[in-house]
């Protein structure tokens, strides 16, 4: 595998796994050649040599970018035992759970009658209802917060959002139980309800909910048989949902219950509609700064181009002084000098601006606002 990828990356002319390949050699290894069949070997023993010394240890490999704070994607019946056990020893960075419900929103996939049975058992809650289930996600919610969570996660896809009553809900979740499919109107109900309830259980805990929105998921059904989920075979979609992602936040912002939020497009067509869209929530009695966010370039945006439009869009209609920066979205411990490559083209944004006489050349607040976006305003957002 190594030596193919050394055979293709010199062909990523202008991909971002070009840089980011050369970035790890480099912040990791010392490795100043690029990869190519040519030096593909040197590089693999230098880097395994490396690789096996104790230096090398994971927890090395983190301290050496600096990562103060690694969140991980957890679903609600994870039992969370690695996070508490990395959490009683002496170290520089928090390893840190999110709580993903994807699950439990889901009610339109197969297995979803036998997972909130899981999700009952684990909770020690009686699930034969809708409330019952809401209080499971509340006690796993508060599981999670006692590991130190910080952080919500939320893929929506197609009709997430349509207004419900409790009874309406509730009657659709029954009837899921007993195995009769729903419509695509049905689960919008379903999944609308319990998202404002789940959002606003994560504003009175403090937390922030992060909307995942535009993936077009399992596109190859050859593929998703022989591979199954999660393994190349997603692109983006290109649904019109700025209608229903406003009566959703609406839902919670009405009765002042909106948690601090971050959206994030899949699509870069939605950029623009994201970017106003955070203007209309923002006011807020408890003074956050920037508490709607517009999210960082992700997935298929995440490349220069993608933040380059990203950081216009956000300038052009709100703050980019506010902004939370970058997130890795990686499985990879590796992946850090992605952060890197984000500094650099949000440096080249604020020094192209400058160089066109559209800001002055402030470098002591032009540093602070780098500093600011690239640390601190997660650090404080985040609550870290």
């Amino acid at each position: 595998k190594f030596l193919a990828w050394a055979d293709t990356v010199q062909n990523c002319i202008g991909n971002p796994l070009y840089h980011w390949t050369h970035l790890e050699l480099k912040r990791y290894f010392d490795i100043d050649e690029t990869l190519s069949p040519d030096t593909a070997k040197d590089i693999w023993d230098i880097c395994n040599r490396k690789l096996r010394s104790p230096q090398y240890s994971v927890r090395n490999l983190l301290n050496m970018q600096n990562v103060k704070v690694l969140c991980t994607t957890d679903d609600p019946v994870d039992d969370l035992i690695w996070h508490k056990k990395l959490a009683q020893e002496q170290s520089d960075f928090q390893v840190l759970p999110t709580f993903r419900p994807g699950n439990a929103l889901d009610i339109e996939k197969d297995n979803f009658p036998s997972y909130v049975a899981c999700l009952g058992s684990v909770s020690q809650s009686d699930v034969s209802s809708l409330d019952g289930l809401t209080e499971a996600l509340k006690k796993r919610l508060d599981f999670f917060i006692s590991a130190g969570c910080r952080v919500t996660d939320h893929s929506l896809e197609n009709s997430f959002y349509l207004p419900a009553s409790y009874e309406t809900a509730n009657g659709l979740y029954q009837k899921r139980l007993t195995g009769v499919s729903l419509s695509s109107e049905e689960a919008a109900m379903y999944r609308g309800f319990l998202l404002t309830e789940l959002g606003r259980e994560y504003a009175r805990r403090g937390l922030v909910m992060q909307l995942h929105i535009g993936a077009l998921r399992n596109n190859s059904s050859r593929m998703f048989e022989k591979l199954v989920a999660d393994t190349g075979f997603d692109s983006l979609n290109d649904f019109n949902y700025a209608p229903q992602l406003s009566a959703l936040l609406n839902a919670m912002d009405s009765t002042d219950e909106l948690p601090k939020t971050i959206l994030y497009y899949l699509n870069s067509k939605d950029v623009d509609m994201l970017a106003a869209m955070a203007g209309n929530y923002q006011g807020n009695s408890t003074g956050i700064r920037g508490k709607i966010q517009l999210g960082s370039a992700w997935w298929f945006c995440d490349h220069k181009r993608g933040m380059e439009r990203q950081m216009d869009a956000l300038s052009d209609v709100g703050l980019i002084s506010r902004f939370v920066g970058m997130l890795t979205d990686s499985r990879s411990f590796l992946s850090f000098p992605r952060h890197e490559y984000f500094r650099r083209i949000l440096c080249s944004k604020l020094g192209t601006w400058v160089e066109n006489g559209e800001y002055p050349k402030d470098m002591a607040y032009l540093g602070k606002l780098t500093e600011d976006i690239c640390y601190y305003n997660a650090k404080n957002y985040f609550n870290l």
